[in-house]
Formats: C-alpha cells, sequence, structure tokens
C-alpha cells in the first residue's frame, strides 16, 4: 500500500475524517491543509439521488461561478459569417469553421471550451469521438449551442462551467483556487449547489443531495453536510 507523504499526513490532522462539515468551515479546512506549493484547485463533488442511466435523470447544465476559476481560458468558437466575428468580438480565441475541423482532426486541441451556432452542429458532429470524450462537444443543454455566441462567449469568459452528472451520480465540479479568499469559495460552491437543485429531475425520488465533499488537487477531501447544502441551495 502506498504510504501518503509527510506533507499531505501533516495536512489531514485538522481533518475529521468521520464528521460532517459545513460548507464554510469546511473551505476554510481545504485552505489551510492544502500541503502543495503551487496554487492548488479546489473542487467540490456533489453525490445526488439519481439514476444517470434514465434519460430524465442523466443530468447535464452549466452554471456561472460569481468569482471565476482564477484562470484564462481558451474558447473555441465553430460559427460563420456576422457570427464568427460576434465570436470574435466576445473574446473567443479561436473562430471558424471547415479549417478549425480539420485542423483538430489532425491532433490540436489547444483550446479550453467549445461554442458553436445551431447550423455548425452537423459538420462539428464530424469530431464528435474527438471532442465528447474530453467533455468539449457543444450540447444545447448546456447552453454551448447557440444563435446567441456571443453572450456564449462572454459567459464563458467570465466563469461559466459546464456539469455532468457520472456514472456514479456524482458532479465534480472546481469552484477556485486555494488562493481564493474563502468567501469567494465559498460563493463559487453555492452557485453550484443552486443550479443542481433547479436542474433536480421530477422523476428524482427520496433524498436529492445525498453526499457532498470539498478539496484540493493534493489535500485530504472534506466531508460536508447534505443538509447545509439544501438549506444554502433553498
Amino acid at each position: 500500500m502506498k504510504v501518503k507523504g509527510k506533507r499531505y499526513q501533516a495536512a489531514t490532522q485538522g481533518v475529521d475524517g468521520a464528521k460532517r462539515y459545513a460548507l464554510d468551515e469546511g473551505i476554510r479546512l481545504v485552505k489551510e491543509a492544502a500541503p502543495a506549493k503551487f496554487d492548488e484547485t479546489v473542487e467540490l463533488s456533489v453525490r445526488l439521488g439519481v439514476d444517470p442511466r434514465q434519460a430524465d435523470q442523466n443530468i447535464r447544465g452549466a452554471v456561472g461561478l460569481p468569482h471565476g476559476l482564477g484562470k484564462p481560458v481558451r474558447v473555441l468558437a465553430f460559427a460563420k459569417g456576422e457570427k464568427e466575428k460576434e465570436a470574435q468580438e466576445a473574446g473567443a480565441e479561436f473562430v471558424g469553421s471547415d479549417e478549425l475541423i480539420q485542423k483538430i482532426t489532425g491532433g490540436w486541441l489547444e483550446f479550453d471550451k467549445v461554442v458553436a451556432t445551431p447550423d455548425m452542429m452537423g459538420a462539428v458532429g464530424r469530431i464528435g469521438k474527438i471532442l465528447g470524450p474530453r467533455g468539449l462537444m457543444p450540447n444545447p443543454r448546456s447552453g454551448s449551442v447557440t444563435q446567441e455566441i456571443g453572450k456564449a462567449v462572454q459567459e464563458i469568459k467570465s466563469g461559466k462551467l459546464e456539469y455532468r452528472v457520472d456514472k456514479a451520480g456524482i458532479v465534480h465540479l472546481p469552484i477556485g483556487k486555494v488562493s481564493f479568499e474563502a468567501n469567494a469559495l465559498f460563493e463559487n460552491a453555492r452557485a453550484v449547489l443552486v443550479a443542481l437543485m433547479r436542474a433536480k429531475p421530477a422523476s428524482a425520488k427520496g433524498t436529492y443531495i445525498r453526499g457532498m465533499a470539498v478539496a484540493s488537487t493534493m489535500g485530504p477531501g472534506v466531508k460536508l453536510d447534505p443538509a447545509d447544502a439544501r438549506i444554502l441551495a433553498a
């Protein structure tokens, strides 16, 4: 069994693995326990009471983080004509159509998010096998396929994130950096919880938010109280 390093072991000393912390306290502990010398990412994980095998419970969408993620996001926009100009003016780093599809087919993937106008999706579908597994395929449900391409680019640039429940019914999302003020991480986390509550399918029975945890890239996970989360998102 691999033994954790001394720095990690020291970081876990202040975290009670049997306790379920309030969100604000959990974030404080994560900031204090982050063991790495670099600015670690803080991630929130939420276990939902859904069955992702059911089409209406395979939850996905997008959420805007009020304080962003603390890093630049490179946006690629598939658009033509006036919509191409609109995406460029909104700040998209890469804008075009067939030429970008050819570059991606050749292995180029130097971008973080993808948006597209509806008329481009027939062509974009040709590279679905490349974009899909990487979570980059534009989708109308997340707002990344839209005629309002400029607005979509601006939202991504300002901190909008796409999310999707995994096979275990868990949503994982970054909520910022360890260097963020605790209140900024708290507000980003609360925005995620509000979005997930709004996405609750009518067919989901029983407790919806069943478990939560927050952790930094190299630090220990801190379990959170689901009841606190439900109150914050109400």
